[in-house]
């Protein structure tokens, strides 16, 4: 791979390296230099330029006259349209129906074709597949190539050039595997000490099962938040290389992605996808788990192409994921003057959230959001709210709290044999209509909240009024819809502030 990556043609297009710069507020709290490939710096504000355009650069003449066709949720097809309207060849591009349209726009303002089908990244890929068996197209992958690999490795070449000697550690995001079998086999081969690791989100994480298993997992489903790695299994070539020359591979939650987006942006003000924090958050983690080397840190930046309507859901997860918010349910007495009282237990500490409604006349339960320094600080209060009488859980890393129950504490409803469950579904038009005709009207709704956060993908929860008979009636429903979903009845957040 060292001897492909230093012949590839990615300088035509990118005559200068992207920049490695530090990011000084992450380091210093991190103890170490941490530096930022700024790979969201390109034309496509994405990587994936790299690969495509050293993939196309090579065709035949004859290739070059048929066109280029891609499968692609976003940055890869943004790189292919890129290259073909740079060497002058037809592009088509098919992306699954929930892209965001910001990806969307940029592909079509480089000249290409698009087609949208499906709702996830196999069923793209199916359709471009069919489509240049029946035009003839070449079809361009997105990482499962040598070609492409080696245009994504020229990232290690320039890191190692621009990165102090004593450099222990590089970080990568993982989707099919393109980038860190590119890096990792290039950074082996010239330094081997320096250590070089994949990072995936928790609902995605193909190649960190597969290296687990020694074999090439495909998983069921995957996560689309960080739509840039949705990706059900990595590819062979990938995943040979990944086995052969990567360090590991640090698996995060969504709260962390949405956390190294804010770190990245207090540095640098500039704002990453989720799937391009994706290294950030995975050198995070290993921070905190004693996992990271000692000496300078690389992070690569893999993209921003950020759907802007998803600012503000990214902005609420990321305090959570920082450990710089608790959110806590409280029960306070009811009675005259209880609520005065329970504040004053709170102290004079930065409250982000206030969530109070009666819900009987023996107790109240109020949902709390607190400024804390991290997870320590928010137990401490947990325990000192009990000591004072004030029957307290910690709903920090509770889901549906985050999620739902924050947007709709507002008391309980005269409701018989509830059952709450939620749901996740591909976002684009018509897929709220589509769960609910599927769910149909056998039994009363008793509860729903929706809300659309700007991602790939909806969530929902609803409350059904099911006698406990026909609950196994009510799950064959629910499995034969498609979505995925999770039973929350039992769930405290549920349990205090919507039952």
């Amino acid at each position: 791979m060292l001897k492909r990556a230093l012949n590839a043609r990615v300088a035509e297009v990118l005559p200068d390296p992207t920049p490695l710069d530090r990011a000084p507020r992450l380091g210093a709290r991190l103890g170490r230099p941490v530096l930022l490939k700024r790979e969201d710096l390109t034309p496509v504000f994405s990587f994936k330029i790299r690969g495509a355009y050293n993939r196309m650069a090579r065709f035949s003449p004859d290739e070059r006259r048929a066109g280029a066709i891609a499968a692609s949720a976003g940055n890869h097809a943004q790189g292919v349209a890129f290259a073909a309207q740079r060497l002058g060849m037809e592009c088509r591009i098919v992306m699954p129906r929930t892209t965001p349209a910001i990806k969307v726009r940029a592909v079509e303002s480089l000249g290409a074709r698009i087609e949208l089908v499906g709702d996830d990244y196999a069923d793209a890929a199916a359709r471009a597949t069919e489509i240049a068996r029946e035009s003839g197209m070449v079809l361009v992958p997105p990482y499962d190539d040598l070609d492409v690999i080696a245009g994504q490795a020229t990232i290690a070449l320039e890191i190692l050039h621009q990165a102090p000697r004593d450099l222990a550690a590089i970080f990568v995001p993982v989707g099919g595997g393109g980038l860190a079998a590119g890096v990792s086999s290039v950074v082996k081969e010239l330094r081997p000490e320096v250590r070089v690791f994949g990072v995936e989100p928790e609902d995605a994480d193909a190649m960190a099962r597969s290296l687990a298993e020694g074999r090439i997992v495909a998983l069921d489903r995957v996560g689309i938040f960080a739509d840039g790695v949705a990706v059900k299994q990595p590819g062979e070539h990938t995943f040979e290389l990944c086995r052969r020359y990567l360090d590991g591979v640090v698996v995060v939650s969504l709260d962390e992605t949405c956390a190294a987006i804010k770190d990245v942006f207090e540095d640098t003000r500039s704002v990453l996808e989720p799937a391009g924090a994706l290294a950030v958050a995975g050198l995070k983690h290993a921070a905190r788990s004693g996992g990271l080397p000692d000496g300078p840190v690389v992070a690569v930046a893999s993209g921003a192409n950020m759907n802007f309507a998803r600012l503000g859901y990214v902005t609420e997860r990321a305090e959570v994921g920082e450990h710089h918010e608790a959110i806590l349910a409280v029960t306070i007495p009811e009675r005259p003057g209880s609520f005065l009282e329970f504040c004053s237990a709170v102290g004079e500490r930065s409250i982000t959230e206030f969530n109070y409604r009666l819900s009987s006349r023996r107790e109240a339960h109020v949902f709390v959001g607190l400024e804390v320094t991290g997870a320590e600080e928010a137990a401490a209060i947990a325990r000192g709210l009990g000591r004072a009488g004030y029957p307290c859980t910690d709903l920090s890393d509770n889901d549906l709290a985050k999620s739902h129950v924050r947007h709709m504490v507002g008391g309980r409803a005269d409701v018989c044999d509830e059952t709450l469950f939620t749901f996740e579904f591909p976002e684009r038009p018509g897929a709220l209509l589509q769960f609910l005709a599927g769910l149909g009207a056998r039994w009363n709704i008793s509860l729903f909240h929706y809300r659309n956060h700007g991602a790939a993908f909806g969530r929902v929860l609803c409350g059904l009024e099911v006698p406990p008979a026909e609950r196994a009636e009510l799950r064959a429903r629910l499995d034969g819809l498609g979505f995925r979903y999770t039973e929350e009845t039992e769930n405290p957040a549920g349990r205090l502030f919507l039952s």
